[in-house]
């Protein structure tokens, strides 16, 4: 394993939107997770019978119009509603610096968009009496980029504007992105985070992959967080210690943690199960090496491939090998919120700092989230609170 990298420069979350199955913003997500209690939510789909035989978790039917405004809604997917309230949330929490939205950018990780929009638009080709007899209003939510700029013309952020697709690892990739665009100066703030729907398509799509434990509930949700790169002037050393010596980046404090490494990687197919192991392993060892995090110092892990079947040891087994033991406390988002895929990464981090806000410690903690895909992809993430 090369340990040569250069050191990164820790990212700011300075807010955080979400809407999951526990409600929004990460008060409700901290309480279900505390509580371990979700109430269950209406179907999105005035047709339950459309859904296969699995465990659901929806999000609780929101009110999009009261949230969003009623102009232009009737036209948008689930998706991009979804993404648009998650965004909305991380932009209302903090306050503007006097500067507008002209350096601000949308990172967003989803699959392949609205698999139920793309789905039912191209079913409408074969089944109306013409082809070119479709819904063009539908259309622009087939495209994998809507929400994203939806997101950027609803609230005038001209900054970078990218999707980043990667199935399981969407949200991780994102990451990643929003380091290199922040690092680079392509951008000086940056909305990252995921975003997936739940629809009968989606449900169906479990049920036949088979790729999922028996029991796994399937969710939907969107998590987003506003980021920016420290001020070289009030950074925060890996010791601890603050340099006083200018303003912070934002007017509004941070929302009390730092990105710190983001690392992803493939090692191939499922076959190759113990290439996997010391991959996962190479990767959390560079992401601690680079983020000057002793792997003692992590005190909870956020796995994400809990629920798949076969990749569950494969993780323990990498988190045992690179952090000499693997922490007491563990947070499995998927067993509150159900599997998220491209928004899973996200939630894992919303998980951490939802729980870090409910339940202050005298200690700052540093948290690692990793995730482990079907197709060989693999990646974990630091994140550490502020002092």
């Amino acid at each position: 394993m090369t340990t040569s990298a250069p050191a990164v420069r820790p990212l700011t979350i300075t807010s955080a939107g979400v809407v999951s199955a526990a409600g929004l913003g990460l008060t409700a997500l901290a309480e279900a997770l505390i509580t371990g209690k979700l109430s269950d939510a209406p179907l999105p789909d005035p047709s339950p019978g459309e859904y296969p035989d699995l465990p659901l978790r929806p999000v609780p039917d929101p009110d999009f119009a009261g949230l969003l405004g009623r102009k232009g809604l009737r036209h948008l997917d689930r998706t991009t509603k979804l993404g648009l309230v998650a965004c909305g949330e991380a932009l209302h929490s903090y306050a503007a610096d006097g500067t507008g939205n002209t350096d601000t950018g949308v990172v967003m990780a989803t699959s392949t968009g609205s698999v139920r929009s793309s789905a039912e638009f191209c079913r409408d080709t074969l089944v109306r009496e013409r082809p070119y007899l479709v819904n063009a209003g539908h259309f622009p939510n087939t495209v994998m980029n809507c929400c994203s700029g939806q997101v950027a013309i609803r609230n005038q952020l001209r900054g970078v504007n990218a999707t980043v697709a990667g199935g399981q690892l969407s949200s991780l990739f994102a990451f990643r992105y929003a380091h290199n665009a922040l690092g680079s100066g392509r951008a000086r703030r940056l909305l990252v985070g995921g975003v997936e729907e739940l629809s009968p398509q989606t449900a169906w799509a479990w049920q036949h992959g088979g790729s999922l434990r028996p029991g796994t509930r399937i969710g939907e949700g969107a998590a987003v967080f506003a980021v920016s790169a420290q001020n070289e002037e009030c950074a925060e050393p890996a010791d601890g210690s603050m340099v006083h010596g200018g303003p912070a980046t934002d007017a509004a404090p941070p929302l009390g943690a730092n990105l710190l490494a983001c690392e992803v990687a493939y090692y191939g197919a499922p076959a190759h199960r113990g290439r996997q192991v010391q991959g996962l392993t190479d990767v959390i060892s560079r992401a601690l090496h680079r983020s000057a995090v002793a792997p003692g110092d992590v005190s909870v892990v956020a796995p994400g491939a809990a629920h798949y079947t076969g990749l569950r040891h494969i993780e323990q087994r990498a988190l045992a090998a690179a952090l000499g033991s693997v922490p007491e406390r563990q947070v499995r988002i998927g067993d509150f919120l159900g599997e998220l895929y491209s928004a899973h990464g996200a939630f894992q981090l919303a998980a951490l700092l939802a729980l870090w806000q409910a339940e202050p410690a005298a200690e700052r903690r540093t948290g690692l989230v990793t995730s482990l895909a079907p197709d060989g992809n693999l990646g974990c993430l630091v994140v550490r609170e502020r002092a």
